[in-house]
C-alpha cells in the first residue's frame, strides 16, 4: 500500500522520470531540486518561459500579480497560482493545478489537476492527480520532538529517516476542510478524509476516514 505505483499515475505528472527507482515515493523528496534544475533548461522555449532563475513557467498558466514564486520550481500548462500564494522553492505545479489564496508549497510535487485552493500549507510531500485539499487543510511536515519520521499502519512501522516529510496523497483523495495531516501520512487512492480531522498513519485506498477508530470502505 505504500508503493509508488499503488499511490500514483506517474502519467499524470512532468515529474514521472523523479520517480523512476524510487519503490516508495517519499523517496523523491529529497531530489525535486536538482530534478528542476536539470529539467527546466530543457523545456521547449515556446511552451515554457523561463522567468527568473530557476523558474519555468508554462505560457499558458495564470499567475496572479501578488503571487511569490521562488525557485527552483516549473509551473505546468494551465495551472493557476492566485493571489498572494507563497511559493518558496523545489516544487512542481502540474498541469491545470491551482495554488489558492494564501496556501504555501515548499518542497513538493503536486501532480496534474491538483487542487489546493484555499490556505493550505503544503511541505515536503506529493499529491497525485486530481487530490484536493479542502480550506484549511495543511500538511504537518516535522514531528514536535523533531525525530526522523516512521509511517505507520496499524503495528507496522517504517523509518523514512527523514526529519521533514509531510503526506503522500494517492490519486483522487479529498482531504475536508481543517484538516491536519501528521507527519508521515499515507492516503490510498480514492479515499476521503473527514473535515476536521487530525490524520496520522497509512489509510487504505477506497476508504472514508471518519476518524482513527472509525476508517470504512467505501464499497
Amino acid at each position: 500500500m505504500y508503493r509508488t505505483d499503488d499511490l500514483l499515475d506517474l502519467s499524470h505528472t512532468i515529474a514521472a522520470p523523479l520517480f523512476e527507482g524510487k519503490e516508495y515515493p517519499w523517496e523523491v523528496l529529497d531530489d525535486i531540486k536538482s530534478f528542476i534544475l536539470a529539467l527546466g533548461p530543457t523545456l521547449p522555449g515556446e511552451e515554457y518561459e523561463q522567468v527568473s532563475e530557476g523558474v519555468w513557467i508554462a505560457r499558458d498558466a495564470l499567475i496572479f500579480p501578488s503571487a511569490y514564486i521562488g525557485g527552483p520550481c516549473i509551473i505546468d500548462h494551465g495551472a493557476e497560482v492566485r493571489h498572494c500564494a507563497f511559493i518558496r522553492g523545489s516544487a512542481i505545479v502540474g498541469k491545470n493545478c491551482v495554488v489558492g489564496n494564501s496556501v504555501e508549497v515548499k518542497n513538493a510535487v503536486l501532480f496534474d489537476n491538483v487542487q489546493t485552493p484555499h490556505y493550505n500549507y503544503v511541505g515536503d510531500s506529493v499529491l497525485g492527480y486530481k487530490a484536493h485539499m479542502g480550506a484549511g487543510s495543511v500538511t504537518s511536515n516535522v514531528k514536535s520532538d523533531k525525530t526522523p519520521v516512521v509511517v505507520k499502519n496499524g503495528e507496522e512501522r517504517m523509518e523514512t529517516g527523514r526529519k521533514k516529510f509531510g503526506a503522500i496523497l494517492g490519486d483522487g483523495v479529498e482531504v475536508g476542510c481543517n484538516s491536519v495531516l501528521n507527519p508521515g501520512t499515507v492516503v490510498g487512492r480514492m479515499s476521503n478524509i473527514y473535515p476536521t480531522s487530525c490524520v496520522r498513519g497509512m489509510v487504505p485506498a477506497m476508504s472514508i476516514w471518519k476518524d482513527k477508530d472509525n476508517i470504512v470502505s467505501k464499497y
